[in-house]
């Protein structure tokens, strides 16, 4: 299998492009993994002037990087939506647009901006509306395969870049990002409201998640956060605004007056770049700070249920300790296809809690898990 396929053939040189629009995707965690595509075009492009369109807080997860000259946030929605944004960027006059997202309104957009190169993967039924369409991974069955995001994006670059082809390989080993010095001055103000010395050791915790089939239990967090206390790092209880109440049912449950509550500070994700860079250790479901963690080197215990860790395989050179419910599922399955056999709840708390001071020991990755249920 191949990753990904032009319908034109990537062999043919082309002019490169002097003004490129990357459209990035709108999830944190898939936005991080689009940084080292974003690094490598502004090798391979040094004199071009890179766009990235972004939706709302995305321009704050990339903020500082020198892949990109500027935002473009999409801040307009609905069926109106593309042709508002749409009209933001005709007058940018970009000549080619990369898109790393799969969906039709995307592509939509760029369209009616009069970008006259327009590369993404057809899907979404969108390939009419793209000049150059890649023929996304599947298996022979027809399924989508399970490639990682990281080398996805990056296949769609080679795609662009077709008369130079970089290895790729190069890129996959490092998430790119960047605290500015606004990030830092945010963090330090969320150490101070919360009455913690920065320089303490400190674990940072992701009960959350936008699936809550990929949540694991409250009850096993609650247990984590007083071994983790008692191991002597504050521990910092993180997640979206809408998560506020689980954070405060786990702090209640872990009885640790020391633990943080980041969503009841409002904190912005530029905040949770200061505070997770220089971090001793994050345990994480399957969300978007797990990225965050791993673009700062910074050791993981990432918790995987009924989603397949295939789909957002990442470089984490500080280790990553990746626990399965099911490690024992074969390649040639799907772990979003075994809802119950692949339920989050059969990753012990006994395997966390070892993974957890593996991690910090820096034992590199492991992936592991148990397949009974507790």
């Amino acid at each position: 299998m191949t990753p990904c396929s032009l319908e034109s053939g990537i062999a043919t040189a082309a002019p490169k492009p002097l003004r490129l629009l990357v459209v990035c995707p709108s999830w944190l965690g898939d936005c991080v993994m689009a940084t080292p595509t974003l690094r490598c075009l502004r090798e391979k492009l040094p004199g071009a002037w890179i766009g990235a369109l972004v939706r709302p807080g995305m321009d704050e997860v990339l903020a500082g990087l020198p892949s990109i000259d500027e935002f473009h946030v999409a801040r307009s929605s609905g069926v109106m939506g593309p042709k508002f944004i749409a009209a933001k960027l005709r007058p940018r006059r970009y000549d080619a647009a990369l898109l790393l997202t799969n969906s039709f309104s995307t592509a939509l957009t760029v369209r009616i901006a009069g970008i006259p190169k327009r590369i993404g993967y057809d899907r979404d039924a969108r390939g009419l509306l793209l000049t150059e369409r890649l023929a996304p991974p599947k298996w022979p069955s027809g399924r989508l395969a399970p490639v990682p995001a990281v080398r996805y994006y990056l296949h769609a670059a080679q795609a662009l870049l077709k008369d130079q082809l970089p290895d790729i390989s190069i890129y996959e080993n490092r998430l790119s990002l960047f605290v500015s010095d606004a990030d830092h001055a945010a963090a330090q103000r969320v150490f101070a409201a919360a009455n913690v010395d920065p320089s303490e050791p400190r674990a940072i915790l992701n009960p959350g998640g936008n699936n809550p089939a990929k949540r694991w239990p409250a009850d096993r967090f609650a247990a984590l956060t007083r071994h983790l206390a008692d191991r002597g790092l504050r521990v910092f209880l993180n997640g979206s605004p809408g998560e506020a109440d689980l954070v405060d049912d786990i702090a209640q449950r872990a009885g640790v007056k020391s633990s943080v509550n980041l969503p009841r500070l409002q904190i912005t994700i530029g905040a949770l770049k200061g505070i997770t860079r220089a971090s001793k250790l994050m345990v994480t479901n399957d969300t978007g700070p797990r990225h965050i963690a791993a673009a700062f080197d910074v050791p993981l215990v990432s918790l995987f249920g009924p989603t397949d860790p295939r789909w957002t395989t990442i470089p984490a050179p500080a280790g990553e300790q990746l626990l399965l419910a099911d490690p024992t599922l074969p390649e040639t399955e799907v772990a979003d296809d075994h809802p119950d056999r692949c339920r989050i709840d059969r990753i012990s708390l006994e395997s966390v809690l070892e993974a957890s001071e593996r991690a910090l020991a820096g034992r590199g990755r492991v992936q592991t898990g148990v397949s009974n249920p507790p």
